[in-house]
């Protein structure tokens, strides 16, 4: 499944920013639109903007091309579109207003990221 080459590269690129509470859900068979969606947040909108950057700069490194984007200048909820993976950066008030797992989770299937992402110890 090419899709989650293409999630390898923005979770990690995601977590290296430390972004937070980063899932992924599998749309494939509810949705024409991208086969999955990748959603995490941030804290600040400085940190939003860092992470987006950091995503489609490895993207676009790993050959993946950046269809569309939008919300970059606001940095509450920016929308990265890669085709079949769909990239979602909230800052963390945005992201529980929306809560896009809620109404997207019930139809897809969570993907489970934790191969791709660092833990830290303590």
């Amino acid at each position: 499944m090419a899709v989650n080459d293409m999630l390898e590269v923005a979770v990690k690129a995601a977590d290296a920013k430390r972004a937070e509470d980063i899932e992924a859900i599998d749309i494939h068979e509810v949705s024409l639109v991208a086969d999955a969606f990748l959603i995490l947040d941030a804290p600040t909108t400085r940190q939003v903007v860092a992470i987006v950057d950091e995503i489609e700069d490895k993207m676009a490194e790993a050959g993946y091309l950046l269809v569309k984007h939008e919300g970059r200048h606001e940095g509450e909820w920016v929308l990265m579109n890669f085709g079949d993976l769909i990239v979602h950066v909230f800052k963390k008030e945005t992201r529980g207003f929306y809560n896009l797992e809620k109404l997207w989770g019930s139809t897809g299937t969570e993907i489970n990221l934790d191969q791709w992402l660092v833990t830290e110890e303590i």
